[in-house]
């Protein structure tokens, strides 16, 4: 499918200062992470691979084809790396994916018969309910 070292090696990692309550840590402290990666110019993926994923991921791609990912769940730098690595991962295996396609299937004649038969029957029923008409 692709190479995951490989893919690592082509991500960039920056860290910001989170937003949200958390008091002079979060003032100090840049815990949040944000992943960024460049699609287009991605050696590890084929042509036929980018385009799929150009697809499946057009709504979180910026304008230049750069897929921006933010992770600030933990306090921890570490562990908010590793939540989004895990994360894009997901995200690309998701968007690799080729969905089965789906087999037509004939309805047999018996089902057929059966339906129309409860109609009529139905129908019979409704019928029998009515008032006879004495003319």
């Amino acid at each position: 499918m692709y190479d995951k070292s490989a893919l690592l090696g082509e991500l960039n990692f920056k860290a910001i200062r989170s937003s949200g309550s958390g008091g002079q840590h979060v003032n100090k402290v840049s815990s949040k992470i944000e992943l960024n990666f460049d699609l287009a110019n991605s050696l590890v993926f084929s042509e036929l691979q980018k385009e799929r994923l150009l697809i499946k991921l057009q709504n979180r791609l910026s304008k230049e084809g750069v897929l921006i990912l933010q992770c600030g769940e933990s306090r921890s730098q570490h562990k908010n790396k590793d939540i989004i690595i895990k994360r894009f991962f997901s995200l690309i295996n998701a968007a690799l994916v080729i969905p089965k396609k789906r087999i037509k299937t004939k309805i047999p004649k018996s089902v057929v018969k059966k339906r129309l038969k409860n109609k009529r029957n139905l129908s019979e029923k409704k019928a029998n309910r009515k008032k006879p008409d004495l003319d």
